[in-house]
C-alpha cells in the first residue's frame, strides 16, 4: 500500500512538472507571437518580399514590436505583407513611417523593419497602410560586384601592357624612361630653352635702353599711364556721381519729413482751434 502511494506521488508531480512547462511554452510562444495583449494590424506591399515568412520578426528602432501575420500573393509584382503589432508602440508609428526588409545579421532569418517617419505627427491607425523601401537583392549585388571585379581585370590587365611596352618598346616615351642619352639630351634642351628665354628678355631690356627704339617704348608707356589715368578719373566720376546721388535722396527725405512734421503740427492747431472753440460756445 505504501509502494502504491508513493508511485502515485510521484506521478503526480510528473504530470503537475510537465503542465507547468506546457503552460510556460504555450506563454512564451503566443508572447513572441503577441497572442496576448493588445494588438493592432498594418499592412504594407512589396514588390518582393525577399524570403519573408510569417512568424518573422518586425522591428522598430533596434526593438522587436511585432511579428508578420500574414503574406498575401495579389498579383506577379504585388505581395501584401499584414502585421500584427504590440498596442504600446503604435503612438510612436507615423503615417510617414516606412517599412523595408532586412536579414537578422549576415545569414540570419527575414526581418521587417520599420523606420520612423521624419515630418507627419499623425500616428497611424488599426489596419493602416505604410509606405514600403524595396531592399538590395542578392542577385543585384552580385552583379555589381561582379562588373566591379571585371573593370579591375581589365584595368589590370591594361596595366601589365604599358609596363612591358615601357620596359621592351621602342617609343619615345619608353627611350625617354630607359635611355640616359636620351633623357639628358631632354634635360639639357629644356635647359636651353630656359637659358633663351632668359637672354630674350635680356634684350628686351638691352632695347629699351637703345636710343633707336627708345621713343617707341616710351609712347607705349605714355599709352599706357594715359589708359590707367583715364580709368581712374571714371572710377572717380563714378564715385562723384555715386556720392551725389546719395546726398539728392537724403536731401529729399529731409524735406519730406519736414513736410510731414509741418503737416502734423497743422493739424494739431487745427484741432486745438476747434477744441477752444467748442469750449467757448
Amino acid at each position: 500500500m505504501e509502494k502504491q502511494s508513493g508511485y502515485t506521488w510521484k506521478l503526480g508531480m510528473f504530470v503537475t512538472i510537465g503542465l507547468l512547462l506546457f503552460i510556460m511554452a504555450v506563454y512564451f510562444i503566443g508572447k513572441q507571437q503577441n497572442l496576448f495583449g493588445s494588438t493592432f494590424h498594418i499592412t504594407s506591399q512589396f514588390k518582393n518580399v525577399s524570403g519573408l515568412e510569417v512568424g518573422n520578426n518586425v522591428r522598430f528602432s533596434g526593438i522587436n514590436v511585432g511579428t508578420v501575420e500574414e503574406i498575401k500573393l495579389i498579383n506577379d509584382s504585388s505581395v501584401i505583407v499584414v502585421l500584427v503589432m504590440k498596442e504600446d508602440v503604435r503612438k510612436f508609428i507615423k503615417t510617414d513611417a516606412r517599412a523595408s526588409i532586412g536579414s537578422d545579421g549576415l545569414m540570419g532569418d527575414k526581418v521587417l523593419t520599420i523606420s520612423p517617419g521624419l515630418k507627419s505627427q499623425t500616428i497611424i491607425e488599426d489596419n493602416g497602410q505604410l509606405a514600403s523601401i524595396d531592399g538590395i537583392e542578392m542577385a543585384d549585388l552580385m552583379k555589381s560586384v561582379k562588373k566591379s571585379v571585371d573593370n579591375v581585370g581589365v584595368i589590370s590587365e591594361e596595366l601589365a601592357i604599358f609596363s612591358h611596352s615601357m620596359n621592351n618598346g621602342n617609343g619615345a616615351l619608353a627611350r625617354l624612361v630607359r635611355d640616359d642619352k636620351m633623357a639628358n639630351s631632354v634635360s639639357n634642351t629644356l635647359s636651353n630653352l630656359e637659358t633663351g628665354t632668359k637672354g630674350f628678355s635680356d634684350n628686351m631690356e638691352a632695347a629699351k635702353s637703345n636710343f633707336l627704339l627708345r621713343g617707341y617704348f616710351k609712347k607705349k608707356e605714355k599709352e599706357k599711364e594715359k589708359k590707367q589715368e583715364e580709368i581712374k578719373e571714371k572710377k572717380e566720376e563714378k564715385q562723384e556721381k555715386a556720392a551725389k546721388e546719395k546726398e539728392q535722396k537724403e536731401k529729399e527725405l529731409k524735406e519730406q519729413k519736414e513736410k510731414e512734421e509741418k503737416e502734423k503740427q497743422k493739424q494739431q492747431e487745427a484741432k486745438k482751434a476747434e477744441a477752444e472753440k467748442k469750449k467757448s460756445n
